[in-house]
């Protein structure tokens, strides 16, 4: 059953990372649905991300690639490499500082649902306001850009915001199109995504055990297929749609879980 399990939460947090739902509110809700939580659970929810990160390299792989081997003859790859790690400090800085207190208070069900209502609505009304992107491309960033999505991002630390929702709405609030600001997103999830899993499973090392391989390898399968599936085609989604969809559907999410809460029909714990 715990396998089965691991390649469900696997699966979720593939097809929710990408999008702005909120993998990590998901990942809470489920686990306590699965009645999956724990220490042990709360490293299997990190060390999974693992999967969903080498999705996105694979699916952006000729980007990265060119990135690379023009990182020291190329003015426009410097200035992409540059742009990322502007954008990635600010997450470095609040995550050092507050990391402990989010892990501590925030990781329920009840306060991902209360976010996730908060951020749909913010999608509905950002998406309602009529504007023409300044910036088509990715390559196109400033520096001083790259900070501002960089903050917008940290937005996320409250589980339930969804790290590419935040990134996402607040570089298109910015002037970035929907598809320039998909993009960068998922590039800023590789330094973010890692440099958090990474501080995580560290942290959490001595709670790692070898009979527990399988159940984090599957989880990591169900991550990876998920997240390369979703990345796809979420591109080809937002060339011709908006994010309204998300929006509602969180905003239902959210309050089926307040609701189930209210009228006491699941016994909600914290990862």
């Amino acid at each position: 059953m715990d396998l089965i399990k691991a390649y469900l939460l696997g699966l979720i947090e593939g097809l929710t990372e990408f999008i702005p739902v909120s993998s990590t509110g998901h990942l809470i809700v489920f686990s306590s649905l699965f009645d999956f939580t724990g220490d042990r659970a709360k490293v299997f929810t990190i060390a999974i991300q693992f999967g969903a990160i080498l999705a996105v390299c694979w699916a952006q792989r000729q980007k990265l690639v060119a990135v690379t081997l023009g990182l020291f003859s190329d003015e426009t790859s410097r200035r992409f490499v540059k742009n990322l790690l502007i954008a990635f400090m600010p997450a470095v800085v609040i995550g050092l500082l507050f990391h402990r207190a989010i892990k501590t208070y925030l990781f329920s069900p009840v306060t991902v649902a209360s976010a996730l209502i908060i951020g749909g609505l913010l999608i509905l009304w950002i998406e309602s306001r009529q504007r023409q992107p300044r910036i088509d491309d990715i390559d196109q960033l400033d520096w001083k850009d790259a900070l501002k999505v960089g903050i917008a991002q940290t937005l996320a630390m409250f589980p339930g915001v969804s790290r590419s929702g935040a990134t996402i709405m607040g570089a298109m609030v910015l002037g970035l199109s929907r598809q320039s600001a998909t993009r960068f997103s998922f590039f800023l999830a590789i330094p973010t995504m890692f440099a958090a899993t990474v501080y995580d499973v560290y942290r959490n090392w001595n709670l790692l055990a070898r009979a527990d391989l399988p159940l984090f390898a599957i989880g990591f399968i169900g991550a990876f297929l998920a997240a390369l599936l979703t990345v796809r085609a979420l591109l080809a989604y937002v060339a011709r749609h908006s994010f309204r969809p998300f929006a509602w559907y969180r905003i239902a999410f959210g309050g089926l879980i307040i609701l189930t809460w209210q009228m006491g029909w699941v016994e909600w714990t914290a990862l």
